[in-house]
């Protein structure tokens, strides 16, 4: 959910430890948009929309958007930080939180009109270092904010995670499903806000750490055969785990299953990522179709307001359809039943949405505001 910035230094270089190295030429030039990679975080962002709006158990399985976007941010995490660690921690803190304080003043005083009263914990409102608090009431719109705080999270500790990772980059990497293993088998974190953190940390590690093992080249360099083979192992793991624990945990649904995510994630997220590293996947070609193009600039510019008022969205969309039954043409002519037709009301909401608060992320940027990028 970051956005590409220019690196001090040429393009293919990474910094270890105070000096420039080369790195692979498969990571493409900071300089410029990825279009590969827009396009698989535009897709992520639908994907959890539809999640949302269907309640697919199967949705995780077809495509992990949290491991991809998290897969992602770590890249770019990775390459930020050839700057002082200090400004970069500052910079992401500054695009995240503004969009963040402006979704957050609506849903914190719907809930304050409706009768919450909150304690202490609503620093979390300021800060997401924990999940901020809530009334059940507005619980649909405040639960996505686990990702937030998760992702903050790993902006403070990639400085240290990078470094760490630098010193025997492929045992790092392997080493990172470590936690989710231990948690799941050793020792069950507390069901309260620390345990909960600990856990999506965990779950969603090796696919951060994925992301700077592909901006350093180290993923370009592994052997096709042993990515493909330890990719399929994880999916393969991550999926079993899934199905054969279905009774246990009531679904299939990777989102409730955290090793289960954490291994699919992990093959999943990596085989995108190696098939851009080492067979220079690209979508570069995108420019020709303009409308689509320009679709996935949109999603990619507006990816936190996106994300933050999407359940929004759908939860308005429910009343805005029955007063559409009313209406005696639309009830004869409009799938007013269907949960598509809540679907694309819930879509044009965002783009309301999107076109009344995105702004907000380019003054948190410190571009100047537009309606659309």
């Amino acid at each position: 959910m970051g956005a590409h910035r220019k690196d001090p230094v040429p393009a293919g270089q990474a910094v270890r430890a105070g000096r420039a190295v080369r790195v692979d030429a498969g990571v493409p030039a900071p300089s410029g948009r990825d279009r590969y990679f827009d396009t698989l975080r535009a897709l992520a962002l639908v994907r959890v929309v539809a999640y949302h709006a269907f309640g697919w158990p199967w949705a995780g399985l077809v495509f992990p958007s949290m491991g991809v976007m998290f897969g992602l941010a770590g890249t770019l995490m990775a390459r930020s930080l050839q700057r002082p660690a200090a400004a970069v921690v500052r910079s992401r803190l500054r695009r995240l939180l503004p969009p963040f304080w402006c979704w957050g003043l609506f849903v914190v005083g719907a809930m304050l009109v409706r009768g919450w009263m909150p304690g202490w914990q609503i620093v979390y409102w300021v800060v997401p270092l924990g999940d901020p608090p809530g009334s059940a009431w507005g619980e649909q719109a405040w639960e996505i904010l686990w990702y937030l705080r998760t992702y903050l999270w790993f902006v403070l500790l990639s400085p240290l995670l990078l470094r760490v990772f630098r010193l025997a980059p492929v045992p790092v990497l392997l080493l990172s499903l470590a936690p989710i293993v231990a948690f799941q088998f050793v020792w069950q974190p507390p069901e309260n806000r620390f345990g909960t953190g600990l856990l999506d940390l965990a779950t969603y590690l090796f696919c951060w750490v994925l992301g700077f093992a592909h901006r350093d080249g180290v993923l370009a360099r592994l052997k096709p055969a042993a990515v493909v083979v330890l990719s399929l192992a994880a999916l393969v793991c991550g999926a079993w785990y899934a199905f054969a624990h279905r009774a246990e945990y009531g679904t299939y649904d990777l989102d409730d299953i955290p090793l289960a995510q954490a291994f699919w994630s992990a093959g999943f997220v990596t085989l995108l990522m190696y098939s851009k590293a080492r067979l220079r996947v690209d979508f570069s070609g995108l420019v020709r179709l303009r409308r689509l193009d320009r679709l996935v600039s949109v999603f990619n510019a507006r990816a936190v307001t996106v994300y933050l008022w999407h359940e929004l969205a759908l939860v308005l969309a429910v009343p805005l359809i029955d007063r559409c039954w009313d209406v005696p043409a639309f009830e004869a002519y409009l799938p007013l039943g269907s949960q598509w037709f809540l679907l694309a009301v819930g879509w044009v909401l965002v783009a309301v949405f999107v076109l009344l608060f995105g702004w907000v992320e380019d003054v948190a940027a410190r571009r100047r505001p537009r309606l659309l990028p």
